[in-house]
């Protein structure tokens, strides 16, 4: 049997940087992967999702590229060669996470991993050959899957997101069951690249971990440019599938489509992994229960990422991985990160850090807000993207900097300023003060800073009451 300091279970975007992190920390370790190296996010989420709407998002510039003073003949998507791209691309990381890994002195057991006590596991590969592992630490990070509802049938042209990617055609007609931030990229990436969109969405609006006004920008671009159809505070209540065609029945209308995607969240992936053999505890839903570091019910054991529930993102998943190898390590690292931006690759993006106006307010703290549209930006004029603007939640009694939200043309960029000033604690002046550069994207934080205050020099002056 061989043995290890820090076994991790599942190579995603939180196993694998936490396996290389320990190995650099000189524990001898190893990394148990039945599936690609990557996970879900390298394969069937993050990566393949932006690479096809980086093409999408392309073809969505051309089409307007006249407003620019350049003309273009007819745009022609060849999704297929969209697909292979995409598969490239994924290959070719593929290829670095097992480079990173091997250079890093990590051991890579391919197979599927189940405990048989608190420090033994069992693997078993593809080919059924089975192997023992021995693990002083073992850190959990198996992640996620689709939730798909048993009312559903069961036919290939119902899908969640990692059939969906795996498609060489777009459905004519797609049906969106979910407006989450999944169901809203994918619907972007079709409606954009010619498919008749409809997003059904049980709860009053999509997108609810935003603010109203970011919200309504998002569905306003994705109803009235991309002719999405959002039909929110209904519920997709039957689907059956008839010839080459779903039909749903869908608050008393009937809707028919090409396919339907389901998008309507994710569950935590523990199949096979037997982690109450370990003495690890899991709450109702099935998530694994965790401190501040990670560290689970069993004192040697440790979860990360999606299958923890505390925040199903990629980057959550990174961080927390990294705190728990050093935690296994005989470290002393500090608890978990808790703001970790939300970026969101809709049409147009929309991104948040900290708390939200809503939030924040309910939390009781007394608010102000600064919001900086693109529409008064120099840079948003030239490059002909003026919608959207970002916007600063401030504590009215301290002026630290609670929150932060951003749509429009490069929010997933923008955003890592705010989150780092909302983690850095500063305050609406601090960041008013800070001279950025002109002329930028950026220049709209500093703007939106001031405009806390009324004083945003490129606004008109706030109307005296």
């Amino acid at each position: 049997m061989d043995e290890f300091d820090v076994v991790v279970i599942g190579g995603g975007p939180g196993g694998y940087p936490a396996a290389i992190a320990a190995a650099r920390r000189g524990a001898k370790t190893a990394l148990i992967e039945g599936g690609p190296l990557g996970g879900t996010c390298l394969n069937w989420g993050c990566i393949p999702t932006k690479t096809l709407i980086a093409g999408a998002e392309l073809v969505e510039q051309i089409r307007h590229a006249e407003a620019m003073g350049v003309r273009v003949g007819e745009v022609k998507p060849d999704y297929a060669a969209m697909v292979a791209r995409k598969d490239r691309v994924v290959g070719e990381l593929n290829k670095g996470v097992a480079t990173l890994l091997k250079s890093n002195g990590v051991e890579v057991v391919q197979g599927w991993a189940s405990f048989e006590s608190r420090r033994q596991l069992r693997v078993k590969a593809a080919d059924g050959a089975e192997r023992r592992v021995r693990a002083a630490k073992t850190i959990i990070a198996t992640g996620s899957a689709s939730i798909v509802p048993k009312m559903l049938p069961k036919s290939p042209r119902v899908l969640e997101s990692q059939g969906f990617l795996a498609q060489r055609e777009l459905p004519r007609r797609l049906l969106v069951m979910g407006g989450g931030y999944i169901g809203c990229e994918l619907a972007c990436l079709a409606a954009a690249l010619g498919s008749e969109v409809t997003i059904v969405e049980l709860l009053d609006d999509i997108l609810l971990l935003l603010d109203p006004d970011a919200r309504k920008e998002v569905r306003r671009y994705m109803e009235s440019e991309l002719k999405i159809r959002v039909l929110t505070g209904r519920a997709l209540e039957s689907a059956v599938e008839k010839g080459t065609e779903i039909e749903a029945k869908v608050g008393g209308e009937t809707v028919v489509a090409d396919g339907l995607l389901v998008a309507v969240g994710r569950r935590p992936f523990t199949e096979g992994l037997r982690p109450e053999r370990a003495g690890v505890e899991m709450d109702e839903r099935g998530f694994i229960r965790v401190d501040d570091r990670n560290r689970t019910s069993a004192a040697n054991i440790y979860a990360i990422g999606d299958v923890n529930g505390i925040l199903q993102l990629a980057h959550a998943a990174t961080s927390q991985g990294l705190v728990a190898a050093e935690d296994a390590t005989g470290g002393r690292p500090a608890p978990n990160e808790t703001v970790i931006p939300g970026v969101i690759f809709t049409m147009p993006e929309v991104a948040v850090a900290g708390l939200t106006e809503e939030a924040a307010r309910k939390a009781g703290r007394a608010v102000k807000v600064g919001r900086f549209p693109f529409a008064a930006l120099g840079k948003a004029k030239a490059a002909g993207r003026t919608g959207g603007f970002v916007k600063w939640i401030a504590d009215a009694e301290t002026d630290q900097l609670l929150g932060a939200q951003a749509v429009g043309a490069h929010a997933t960029e923008l955003i890592a300023e705010a989150a780092m000033a909302v983690r850095a604690e500063l305050t609406a002046v601090e960041v008013g003060r800070t001279v950025h550069a002109h002329p930028t994207f950026a220049e709209a934080w500093m703007e939106a800073a001031h405009a806390v205050h009324g004083g945003a020099i490129h606004l008109p002056p706030p109307r005296k009451r």
